[in-house]
């Protein structure tokens, strides 16, 4: 069996991730890839050149074994698993253990494998709007101070620093993608706090009730709002080009990247629906107020 290049695929189970792993597995320029898919839950994703595994990622043993598979070192490792938003706030010890524990051994492996191989292994990590927090300016850049108010945004800037500084130490080829929210993704709702944003718009046109956490009726202050979003195509070109870019294209100080997207408000989504598909439409979104997701929707501000 002649195998190119390999890649290891964290949180393939995921909606993101499972995508992620069927664009790459198209992906022109690495025409005889071969996946190594990782879930808590096995990945359904089944390929002559895939393999996938079953692993808890907070035991080192099971980490260790997607480093010694039938393909072999990893060239790159996509790190796209976690706890997301609201679950981490809501359990604070598993949101550190899965979110930074886990990926510190994930590193950690990355590093010791490469060494052996002699590689720089290339490792990719999803990190978001969540870093961010208190008073931000106009336009957030890369270069914006990250200050998180939430335990999932401390978590992903504590692996974010880890990166850099495996990076920087040479170790790992780190890239750090800072991902705007996906609207609208398919599917059922997702446990992120910003996946009402989806839902508010992809379940009334499906007939169904919506709920937005967000106000308590459309003309609420809170539906002001702003947040960052992208559409799925082009959050997957994305992550499929940081793999193919070169290491000296990323500034010496730092591997983060900002994902393209746009700003928008809950209100402006709300009143995009009611346009385009009328009022029926929007009296099937639901407002209930949450204070905990509005807290930390309001720290992720576009």
């Amino acid at each position: 069996m002649t195998i190119g290049e390999v890649v290891l695929l964290t949180g393939a189970s995921g909606w993101l991730a499972s995508r992620v792993a069927d664009a790459l597995l198209k992906d022109p320029l690495t025409p005889n890839i071969h996946l190594i898919v990782t879930d808590i839950a096995k990945p359904r994703l089944e390929a002559d050149n895939v393999i996938a595994v079953q692993a808890d990622l907070t035991d080192n043993n099971q980490i260790d074994s997607l480093f010694t598979t039938a393909y072999g070192v990893p060239d790159t490792v996509y790190c796209m698993h976690g706890i997301m938003s609201r679950g981490s706030e809501d359990n604070f010890d598993l949101g550190l253990k899965v979110n930074v524990d886990s990926v510190r051994s994930l590193l950690e492996t990355t590093r010791k494998h490469g060494n052996l191989k002699g590689k720089n292994i290339k490792f990719i990590f999803t990190s978001g709007l969540a870093v961010y927090g208190g008073p931000l300016p106009p336009i957030v850049e890369p270069d914006t101070s990250p200050t998180p108010q939430s335990a999932y945004g401390t978590s992903k800037l504590i692996s974010e620093l880890l990166i850099n500084e495996y990076t920087r130490r040479g170790f790992i080829d780190g890239r750090i993608l800072r991902l705007p929210t996906v609207i609208v993704r398919p599917g059922q709702p997702a446990a992120a706090t910003s996946a009402f944003l989806s839902a508010i718009i992809r379940e009334p046109l499906k007939g169904e009730v919506a709920i937005c956490p967000i106000g308590n009726s459309f003309d609420s202050p809170q539906t002001e709002l702003k947040t960052w979003v992208a559409s799925s195509k082009s959050i997957l070109q994305n992550l499929i080009i940081a793999k193919h870019i070169p290491a000296s294209k990323f500034t010496p100080h730092t591997r983060v990247v900002c994902l393209p997207g746009f700003t928008t408000t809950v209100r402006e989504m709300l009143e995009a629906l009611r346009q385009v598909s009328g009022p029926e439409a929007l009296r099937r979104v639901v407002f209930r107020d949450d204070e905990t997701d509005r807290r930390i929707f309001g720290i992720c501000k576009g």
